[in-house]
């Protein structure tokens, strides 16, 4: 085992390098005592060195490399040849392993105490790199994800069930089996609130269970062999949730509350009955961490300003638009909390409800009751409110309730699911509400998406291709000649390129042009004066400007560009069926119809253009 050595401590020897002086030197010592934190940390915590220089000399003078670990893909079955408990507390990652000897990187390899505990844990000779301590500790939140603890959760749980059919549903589970599963599902959440996740999915197939988690948008997977468990973990979660325990054969909704590492999770359980058992997915409100704000989702700072402006007025219909999943209740949310005073009575009407919000009436729709969305916003509109916030607009009749309460003096907010911004007031009528009803309570309709932020740890220059020059410039003249950046993959963002995602959002204002479409029913008109409105902008061009500051890649441009051409050809095929169903012309096919032909991206042997 190479042990390397200083031939003087760490302090003497940066004084005598020139690095610090002997007065920092003194009173990082001083600092380290009543801290009892290393001499590195504490020259670095003054100021007195950066971490980078630290461990350049310590490299230098120990004559080892220093490694950049966020460049370099490592090996899930290398780095567990070190347990994380020994990994974090001698500060060291196993990062590769040869016929004769195993690479490991340490903050301190002058740490001899510590190179002795990993040589009796390691059955190989020790060869030692540098690598800066931040990176190991952001290596070790995603190199040690609990995969093999859920597995070993997941082989005890099973040990208990030699057979599926073993397990009764109806008895449950109890004792030593009980606890087991709670251990399972306790790691599964652990490592969904470690990864960020959004949902997690737990499907049976067949000879196997599959996890799969949402992150970023993109779900990964984890596949158990211990398939047997399946009906075990979707007991206990109904029962978690309060559902019913003898009902497999029909879906079931539902929610709970658990306390992962700090913080309050609300989660939203869903039942489906599947081919090889009962299907869940749960969705993760983290309640802890707050609502944000507009601009904390991503909205810029002059939409802010005009939508502010749009909230502020007494009365009127204001939508949010956009697929599943786009941040649309994020966005109610946040415009709730800015209207949120003592003086403004606000009631929601939503389903499920899912932040609580202080001094707000929040009502949960159930339809198995009667209490469906018209229903309770009749009975609203009589609770004296200024404020309506609707779930959804699903049908018409809650669609005309809501426009005709926003035309009586209250300030009504909704959601519906269309593809962007002009298309919703098209929808609107579409659902048989009269046009002159939705010229008269329409006031703005904001549409958004979710792309993904480009790693700030592996973001690089990007030169696009010639079939994405092409997309580009459709997208907006001249931008295929833009400087771009992608990230090239590392430990942090899991080799994606990605980490996190931002809101881009498209807001339309009503103008009395618009308006006067509307009262006619014209849709082509409408879209016209639309996409010639002062200030609007596509999603498109939103998510452009993003890519421009170098915070998303052009791969996400392009994929919301299909995301959102591939919805509107199809809501286009739908239209026209009904036109020649009825013998009529499909007016809302031509409104919608973009002002020139998709474009067809010159011939390529890649993939490029298929959706992730």
């Amino acid at each position: 085992m190479m042990q390397p050595k200083l031939k003087m401590r760490l302090g003497d020897l940066l004084v005598h390098e020139g690095v610090i002086n002997e007065a920092q030197l003194q009173q990082a010592l001083t600092n380290q005592k009543s801290s009892g934190r290393k001499l590195g940390k504490a020259l670095m915590d003054l100021g007195f060195v950066t971490e980078q220089h630290l461990h350049t000399f310590l490299a230098q003078q120990l004559k080892v490399p220093l490694l950049d670990i966020a460049e370099i893909r490592l090996d899930p079955v290398t780095v567990k040849l070190i347990p994380e408990m020994q990994a974090r507390r001698y500060r060291a990652l196993a990062i590769e392993e040869h016929a004769d000897y195993i690479l490991i990187g340490m903050s301190d390899p002058a740490d001899l105490t510590a190179l002795d505990a990993l040589g009796n844990i390691l059955s190989k000779p020790i060869q030692v790199a540098v690598v800066m301590e931040s990176q190991l500790l952001d290596a070790y939140e995603t190199v040690y994800r609990r995969t093999e603890e859920i597995a070993s959760f997941a082989q005890e749980l099973a040990s208990e069930y030699q057979d599926e059919q073993e397990f009764d549903f109806m008895s449950g589970v109890s004792g030593e089996e009980d606890t087991a599963v709670a251990r399972l599902l306790q790691s599964i959440f652990e490592e969904a609130v470690q990864m960020k996740a959004s949902d997690i999915h737990i499907e049976p197939d067949e000879g196997m269970l599959r996890i799969r988690q949402r992150i970023d948008g993109i779900l990964q997977e984890n596949v158990i062999k211990e398939h047997n468990i399946a009906n075990a973990l979707v007991l206990r979660l109904k029962l978690m949730s309060r559902l019913d325990i003898s009902e497999r054969r029909m879906p079931q909704d539902g929610r709970t509350h658990i306390s992962v590492k700090g913080h309050r999770i609300d989660v939203r359980i869903s039942t489906m009955p599947v081919q090889h058992g009962e299907s869940v997915v749960m969705r993760l409100l983290d309640q802890s961490a707050g609502l944000l704000t507009l601009e904390q989702a991503g909205m810029p700072a002059a939409m802010v300003r005009r939508f502010s402006l749009m909230l502020g007025r007494p009365h009127g219909m204001i939508l949010v638009t956009g697929p599943t999943g786009s941040g649309k209740t994020t966005t109610l949310y946040s415009a709730l909390a800015r209207l949120n005073q003592p003086g403004v009575k606000i009631i929601t009407v939503e389903d499920p409800v899912e932040y609580r919000l202080p001094r707000i009436s929040q009502v949960q729709v159930n339809s198995q009751i009667g209490l469906d969305f018209s229903s309770v916003l009749r009975t609203t509109l009589r609770q004296d409110p200024d404020i309506i916030m609707v779930g959804e607009m699903r049908d018409t009749e809650t669609v005309e309730i809501g426009l005709r309460g926003a035309l009586t003096g209250h300030l009504v907010l909704s959601t519906l699911h269309t593809n962007d911004a002009i298309s919703s007031a098209i929808r609107l009528i579409d659902m048989g509400a009269p046009g002159y009803l939705v010229a008269s309570s329409l006031r703005a309709i904001v549409a958004q998406r979710l792309i993904r932020k480009i790693c700030v740890d592996c973001k690089q220059d990007y030169q696009p291709s010639a079939d994405e020059v092409f997309w580009l410039n459709n997208v907006k003249a001249g931008a295929g000649h833009l400087a771009y950046k992608h990230g090239r993959g590392c430990q942090k963002c899991h080799h994606t390129g990605y980490s996190g995602r931002v809101g881009v959002f498209e807001l339309l204002e009503m103008t009395e042009s618009m308006m006067n479409a509307l009262k006619n029913s014209d849709t082509v008109a409408f879209s016209q004066a639309a996409k010639e409105s002062p200030g609007y902008a596509s999603l498109a061009e939103a998510a452009l400007e993003y890519a421009k500051q170098g915070v998303t890649s052009v791969d996400e441009i392009l994929r919301l560009v299909e995301m959102v051409t591939d919805d509107r050809n199809d809501r286009e095929a739908d239209h026209a069926e009904i036109g020649s169903q009825d013998n009529q012309p499909a007016r809302l096919t031509e409104a919608v119809q973009p002002e020139t032909p998709k474009p067809q991206a010159p011939h390529s042997d890649s993939n490029k253009w298929e959706l992730e």
